[in-house]
């Protein structure tokens, strides 16, 4: 089983743009054998030490295979939606793993 973790950094004041993509992308999630397992909003609090600032929100995601996330990823109603992502997020840190 492969994860994904996403750390994701929102552009200040486009969260409700942020959370539009989401509320269009996850649902897709399961078409591709995807499985949310975490999504996190974590408070300022929960940081103890950064070199690259506080995120918005933490994914973890499981694909039984690489060809289902890049199906995800590929995915034409999901591309639709990007210019929401692109316009409200400042980066992301994706890390990819094994769930063992």
């Amino acid at each position: 089983m492969l994860c994904f973790t996403q750390i994701i950094f929102i552009k200040p004041g486009q969260e409700d743009q942020f959370n539009l993509f989401e509320s269009h992308v996850l649902p897709l999630l399961k078409k591709y054998n995807g499985t949310l397992i975490y999504r996190v909003r974590p408070g300022d609090s929960s940081v103890i030490e950064t070199t690259i600032g506080n995120p918005y929100e933490l994914h973890l995601v499981t694909f039984p295979t690489k060809e289902d996330f890049q199906g995800y990823s590929s995915d034409k109603e999901r591309l639709k939606y990007l210019p929401l992502k692109e316009g409200s997020i400042e980066k992301v840190l994706l890390i990819e793993g094994k769930l063992l």
